[in-house]
């Protein structure tokens, strides 16, 4: 057994992160009333390929992935991934209130349940590919949200939408930057 062995570490500290937010109160989360179809709305934006399931799960693997070679950019992506999982909790609050039910399934059109797969992950191991596949999920979440919003007739729930695509139109401007300075 070797004696006094070097242990391989991450200096690369995740301390004091912070969810990568607008500093700007969320709207109270409330609906008008129970509401299946449009808790179904949500959950796509909950679970569906496009949403903050699958965004957490693709910052938090590009994180994990870069934090050994480029610790700033690893700590920021972190910090979107917890503004995603604010995100998350406040849909999930928002399914329950219109009498949905939180899962990591969606009813297609037909209903037809589909459960969340990693396969709607992009990752890369490379800086700017994985970047660039950020700012097209986060354009793609901003579009689902916008048409949501249209299909919705709740203003609580559309406030509530509204406020999350301020963080997502945020979440593109620091990738931007981050891409600016590969």
């Amino acid at each position: 057994m070797e004696k006094n062995r070097n242990p391989i570490t991450n200096d690369c500290s995740m301390s004091n992160i912070r969810p990568a937010i607008l500093d700007l109160p969320y709207p109270p989360i409330q609906v008008q009333c129970r509401n299946q179809d449009y808790a179904a709305l949500l959950a796509f934006d909950y679970c569906g390929s496009v949403s903050e399931l699958s965004a957490i799960t693709q910052y938090i693997n590009n994180e994990n992935r870069l934090c050994l070679s480029d610790c700033r950019l690893a700590r920021t992506l972190l910090g979107i991934a917890m503004a995603e999982m604010m995100h998350l909790q406040k849909l999930g609050e928002l399914i329950q209130l219109l009498g949905g039910e939180v899962s990591f399934a969606v009813t297609q059109p037909g209903g037809k349940q589909t459960l969340w797969t990693p396969e709607y992950l992009v990752l890369s191991r490379d800086a700017r590919r994985m970047l660039c596949a950020d700012v097209e999920a986060e354009r793609d979440a901003i579009a689902q949200y916008r048409a949501h919003i249209r299909n919705i007739n709740d203003e609580f729930v559309n406030a509530v939408l509204r406020r999350i695509i301020r963080d997502e139109e945020y979440h593109i401007m620091l990738l931007q930057g981050l891409l600016g300075e590969l």
